[in-house]
């Protein structure tokens, strides 16, 4: 019985985690979209109380061992450095 329940509270914090995923990215374009102070002010104070929840479960993932993101490469690492500095040279 213990086995079967690790195995669903697995699933469940699973599901839960990525649809945090999605309402972040979600909260995170509707409030740079929002014209009105108010309700981005709003939208951006959802958004941190939503990513804390992320956060949470992200951690608690990890800690059982549920989660584990691989490292990133230092090539990846160094390429998307090269990439993003470009595209703020080109902004300036």
């Amino acid at each position: 019985m213990a086995q079967q329940q690790a195995l669903q509270d697995k699933e469940i914090l699973s599901d839960v985690l990525g649809s945090q995923k999605q309402i972040t990215a979600n909260f995170n374009m509707f409030s740079g979209e929002c014209m009105d102070q108010s309700l981005k002010s709003d939208m951006l104070n959802i958004l941190r109380d939503e990513q804390s929840i992320q956060s949470g479960v992200f951690a608690e993932m990890h800690k059982r061992g549920w989660y584990e993101p691989p490292p990133a490469q230092q090539q990846m690492v160094c390429q998307a450095r090269t990439k993003f500095e470009g595209m703020a040279q080109q902004l300036c």
